[in-house]
């Protein structure tokens, strides 16, 4: 790739994650594998009560393959609104904090929503692995929620390994993603 190529490139990935909506997709090239976030080193976790379990065995896993980890709770499983926990998930995503964020309730759907209100984040539901795969492929998701309680524990490990590995695909889903930023400029 040509140098002004690629800063064309960086510039487009930019406005993506910066929420800008960007009609300049004419750099990007369909086998592109790069995001501004090819190195995922810091992931926030979060949960409610239902997902409280998972929630704490996972952070042990993503610090043992060697993520930076940051606990937003809950930190017990008292009952608790899991808007509340999805929201500060989102913001350390939104805020640079963390490259990624990851949400636990008991069906992954409220907290899915909860994120997607929060301008910049693309926070998608995965309940296996072609879904963790396309979302982070296809969608450039920057936060993954999950459904803690329907799925055994070394299950939910593959679904993050695969997610948190998974690379944007750029090319033809630049146009998509940007579509989906502008909505986000427009109405949120």
């Amino acid at each position: 790739m040509k140098h002004e190529d690629a800063k064309g490139s960086i510039r487009i990935i930019d406005n993506v994650v910066s929420g800008l909506y960007s009609s300049t997709t004419s750099n990007q090239t369909t086998n592109s594998q790069t995001s501004t976030n090819d190195k995922v080193l810091r992931v926030a976790i979060g949960s409610d009560h239902g997902g409280y379990e998972a929630k704490e065995r996972l952070k042990i896993f993503l610090q043992e393959s060697g993520y930076r980890v940051t606990d937003v709770g809950t930190y017990d499983t008292n009952s608790v609104d899991y808007p509340d926990f999805a929201l500060k998930v989102a913001l350390k995503v939104k805020s640079g904090d963390c490259e990624r964020g990851i949400m636990i309730d008991g069906a992954g759907i409220g907290s899915s929503m909860v994120c997607n209100k929060v301008r910049g984040i693309r926070a998608a539901l995965c309940y296996d692995i072609k879904t963790a795969v396309n979302s982070s492929e296809h969608n450039n998701a920057n936060v993954l929620t999950l459904g803690g309680p329907l799925h055994p524990i070394e299950e939910l490990y593959e679904i993050v390994k695969v997610w948190l590995e998974t690379r944007f695909a750029g090319g033809r889903h630049w146009k998509r993603i940007n579509k989906m930023m502008d909505i986000e400029k427009r109405y949120l």
